[in-house]
């Protein structure tokens, strides 16, 4: 039990370091690489040289994650809203098959308005499905067939099994800390003590006075009570969800949705709930992307001019690939010329649907633009869904989707700590990397959180993809990424490689581009690069731009 305390008590020191390494702006993200020190995307740079006499064209760019609090303060103003719809009146105005889809659509709920919270991993619906055929059966008696599924689901199992073991020794650790924390904030008589209500707080339980440190030690680095309370709560729920909904075979919310799930090209289901019951993560996406500038609420998104449609689709476990591939189709369908993936999983057993969905997307000329994924690994093209690669045969195909951008996740750190030491990394299949660690975005009910993840560096590539299919209206899909991948700024420099603790690599080695996403660079780029063609519509022309000041040497 002793040695449990002290592996939680070093876990939450770490999440505590973690949160202190970078002391930078809340806004980092914004600034200039060049001027700030930091590997921010420029943007302010490159609003203060836009001219004011142009306005670009409104973008609608959909985030298909979470769900997203539409009515938050910073966001209210910059949804998209569906003009051709009624709104709750019961009725398809439109007759796109979605009855009073305002802002978007949920993929994840019912008529009844009831919605699905938690789901299985997917290799844990994979493992289920198989456990009713194989269970007990002896696989010399099998097919040959039946043997090569069957080594599947031997494989599933293991994973499964490995999966609820670690989940539950974990859980049990933060159900003692949890505990803890209770008692201490029982016995202070409030959840919000002051460093000194605790330096006075005596107690002749040796674990109270344990954890109580740990909370001063925190509170004197510059951490606040709340928030250290916060990574303790969320990481039981965390591990609970993990045990009881991602790694358990036996639970299926499906049936809340009430489709009949079989139908991979069923599409016309869900409900208009495009917040749902968590949408902490999605806000947090929408935000980065859009929030509305310059009203002195909270923070700026990335791009003005924008509009934010929401398309339900990840619940707290693995997304599934029916939901996915429909989310797309009505994303492309709806007007958005720029889809937010901030999501990933291991298995897509249902692939060459949303490998059907990408490419429509790819028809229609819409950019996709996806988080690399936290796992500080090497990406491959079968430990990383969905990808930009189209199956062929039940294996990665040679031919990829052009429309598809795959995002790193940076530090706000110029050095060796630059790439962010969670972020998956690829010289083939990751494009370019992006701000992502302790950003500073919008989250439910009026609030704003810092978050970390590729997740986070997704929707700043977003955002840069909106401002230049803004100013630049006639750039193709295809076009803007390549204007994304040559205008970043490449770093010549040696990085720690992420998931490892201090070998080191050339940051080009970690992505195709060998750069930082850079928006005031992109819009220059555009600007040259349309500025050649003649005939095209065009809000910018060449010369529009203000010139860009010194850099500071």
């Amino acid at each position: 039990m002793k040695r449990k305390f002290c592996t939680i008590v070093a876990f939450l020191i770490g999440m505590m370091a973690s949160n202190l390494m970078a002391q930078a702006p809340q806004n980092w993200f914004h600034l200039d690489p060049s001027k700030d020190g930091v590997p921010g995307l420029a943007t302010e740079s490159i609003y203060k040289r836009l001219p004011k006499t142009k306005k670009g064209k409104t973008v609608v760019v959909a985030v298909i994650d979470s769900g997203v609090d539409y009515k938050h303060e910073d966001l209210k103003d910059v949804m998209w809203v569906n003009e051709d719809e009624i709104p709750n009146n019961g009725i398809d105005d439109d007759k796109n098959g979605y009855i009073d889809d305002i802002n978007g659509w949920s993929f994840l709920g019912n008529a009844k308005g009831e919605n699905v919270v938690h789901d299985n991993l997917e290799v844990t619906r994979l493992y289920a499905t198989l456990k009713k055929k194989f269970e007990g059966k002896d696989p010399a008696t099998l097919s040959k067939a039946d043997k090569a599924e069957y080594a599947k689901y031997e494989e599933y199992k293991e994973v499964v099994e490995k999966g609820r073991q670690s989940a539950e020794g974990n859980l049990k650790q933060f159900a003692m800390v949890k505990d803890m924390y209770d008692q201490l904030v029982k016995g202070l008589g409030t959840d919000n003590p002051s460093l000194n209500d605790l330096k006075k707080f005596k107690t002749t339980d040796q674990r109270l006075n344990g954890i109580k440190g740990i909370f001063i030690q925190g509170i004197e680095a510059g951490e606040t009570f709340k928030s250290m309370a916060a990574q303790i709560l969320e990481a039981y729920d965390h591990y609970y969800g993990q045990l009881n909904y991602n790694y358990n075979p036996d639970y299926d919310p499906r049936k809340i949705v009430g489709d009949n799930y079989a139908d991979i090209n069923e599409r016309f289901y869900g409900n208009n709930d495009v917040k749902g019951p968590d949408a902490k993560h999605g806000t947090h996406v929408a935000g980065i992307i859009g929030a509305k500038r310059g009203n002195n609420i909270g923070m700026d998104g990335v791009a003005d001019n924008v509009r934010i449609m929401s398309v339900r689709t990840v619940p707290d476990g693995d997304e599934r690939d029916k939901d996915v591939a429909n989310a797309i189709r009505y994303a492309v369908d709806n007007g958005a010329t720029v889809i937010n993936m901030s999501f990933g999983k291991g298995y897509s057993p249902n692939k060459p649907a949303v490998d059907a969905a990408v490419k429509y997307a790819m028809e229609k000329d819409v950019l996709l633009i996806h988080a690399a994924g936290n796992d500080g690994k090497n990406l491959d093209l079968t430990n990383n869904y969905p990808n930009d690669h189209f199956e062929k045969k039940g294996k990665p195909g040679k031919k990829s989707a052009t429309n598809w951008v795959e995002v790193g996740a940076l530090n706000a750190d110029l050095g060796e700590n630059m790439a962010a030491e969670f972020s998956n990394y690829n010289q083939e299949y990751v494009d370019v990397f992006a701000p992502g660690a302790e950003i500073y975005a919008t989250t439910p009910e009026n609030t704003y959180e810092n978050l970390q993840g590729t997740s986070m560096a997704a929707p700043m590539v977003a955002g840069v993809a909106a401002i230049l299919r803004s100013y630049f209206p006639d750039l193709t899909a295809d076009q803007v990424k390549e204007v994304l991948i040559a205008s970043s700024v490449k770093q010549n420099r040696k990085v720690i490689k992420p998931g490892t603790e201090d070998e080191k690599v050339d940051f080009s080695t970690l992505s195709k581009s060998g750069g930082i996403v850079n928006v005031e660079k992109a819009v220059e780029l555009a600007t040259k690069t349309v500025g050649k063609k003649k005939g095209v519509k065009r809000v910018l022309e060449a010369g529009d731009l203000a010139p860009a000041p010194k850099a500071i040497p």
